[in-house]
């Protein structure tokens, strides 16, 4: 179902060279520039690349093996 009044935001992070995704409930009168600018500050770079890493990690066993024939 969700929640409705939550907004997506993808700021971008200069540290890490790339957008990450930001999911927040906001009130009417706040300043979602000044937000964002927090949400970079405090972002994990280190989890958000090991995070990104694992998604697209190959484990071993799981190659697609090779038909020989």
């Amino acid at each position: 179902m969700g929640i409705p009044n939550v907004k997506r935001f993808r700021p971008y992070c200069p540290e890490c060279k790339e957008n990450f995704t930001v999911m927040a409930v906001l009130p009417k009168d706040a300043d979602v520039a000044a937000y964002l600018d927090d949400a970079v500050k405090r972002h994990d770079h280190k989890a958000f690349q090991e995070a990104k890493q694992a998604r697209y990690k190959v484990r071993v066993g799981q190659q697609k093996q090779k038909k020989r024939g």
